[in-house]
């Protein structure tokens, strides 16, 4: 899809000061490091989407040190639409900047028809990987994940097509997104064991979805991997977006499967709680969400959406004050369990 705006014409420089502020976190024991913030292109980077809008985001997440960028082969809509407009801006602006920026790519969700489109099998993931890089015009990624476990596929098959996309180059790392903490010690075991290096467990957290204090953190401090968030945010509820009610416009208003009017009802007075809390720290609560979340020393980033470049630069704000008091973890603690 082309840029049709006079701005393309323009030649992207990006800010010399892009190093300057954002915070860096080791991924595990790798010798990887991630911006402590990182810029998800799941919603906002469709065809259905505004990609001039798109363009100023990503200009903007660089321009404040993002350099990492999350993709998957699905993400759209329409599925692949995501990294063929990333690919589109990628040549545009940020050729030259290629070996400052971190991409990532998945598989292991519904992509294509047939039995080959889904899941975990050696057949789906190289195809889908060669889709994408050709999508995003690249000859490699920096991490590619397998995005899901699949009950059916043996583990070391799956396991076994990740080393072999590290050794044709695909690939300079792989990660796993939605594990368990045994299925992620399993796949850590067997990957250790082939050389390849595995550093990141993609997760959904947030004050409201705990659910990876189950063990996984344990896990993955044990064998060395990073962890990156997802879902920050609890999909726009631990924002100021509903303290006064839902709007007609919003997410919830629209009950989509991610989010309903129900589930905002049910923690309104947790999220206005919460946001107390935030205001004693002179933060909005968005940015409270994402300081919690990093106070992790397992997590090395968060993974964050965003419709504008303003809602962007206002989340990395969270940046400015990671520290929590004992009191302050208590009274969290108390409003969300």
């Amino acid at each position: 899809m082309q840029i049709n705006d006079k701005s393309q014409t323009i030649e992207y420089l990006a800010s010399p000061k892009r190093y300057n502020t954002m915070t860096y976190k080791r991924t595990g024991k790798s010798g990887v490091l991630l911006p402590a913030i990182s810029l998800g292109l799941w919603h906002n980077f469709g065809f259905v989407d505004n990609i001039q809008n798109a363009r100023e985001v990503l200009r903007s997440a660089f321009d404040l040190g993002i350099t990492h960028f999350d993709l998957a082969n699905n993400y759209g809509p329409p599925y692949g639409s995501a990294e063929e407009n990333f690919g589109t801006i990628l040549k545009q602006d940020f050729k030259s900047y290629r070996d400052e920026l971190f991409i990532a790519s998945k598989a292991g969700i519904d992509m294509w028809p047939g039995p080959y489109g889904n899941w975990g099998s050696r057949k789906y993931l190289m195809a889908s990987l060669d889709q994408s890089l050709k999508r995003m015009g690249l000859d490699y990624v920096d991490v590619f994940y397998h995005h899901r476990p699949d009950p059916n596929t043996p583990l070391e098959e799956t396991m076994g097509a990740l080393t072999d996309i590290v050794r044709q180059g695909k690939a300079l790392y792989v990660a796993i997104s939605n594990y368990q903490p045994e299925e992620t010690k399993r796949a850590a075991q067997l990957l250790k064991a082939s050389n390849t290096p595995f550093i990141l467990h993609q997760a959904r957290y947030s004050m409201f979805d705990r659910w990876i204090e189950n063990g996984l953190l344990d896990t993955l401090e044990d064998n060395g991997i990073g962890c990156i968030t997802f879902s920050p945010l609890a999909q726009g509820m631990l924002t100021d977006r509903y303290l006064n009610g839902i709007p007609e416009d919003s997410r919830a208003a629209k009950n989509l499967t991610y989010l309903d009017k129900e589930a905002v009802e049910s923690n309104i007075k947790k999220i206005k709680s919460l946001n107390e809390i935030a205001q004693k720290r002179d933060q909005k609560l968005s940015q409270m969400a994402i300081a919690w979340i990093l106070r992790h020393p397992q997590v090395a980033s968060v993974l964050i959406g965003a419709s504008s470049a303003s809602q962007l630069q206002e989340n990395v704000k969270a940046l400015d004050n990671l520290s929590f008091t004992d009191e302050e973890l208590k009274l969290i603690d108390g409003i969300v369990q």
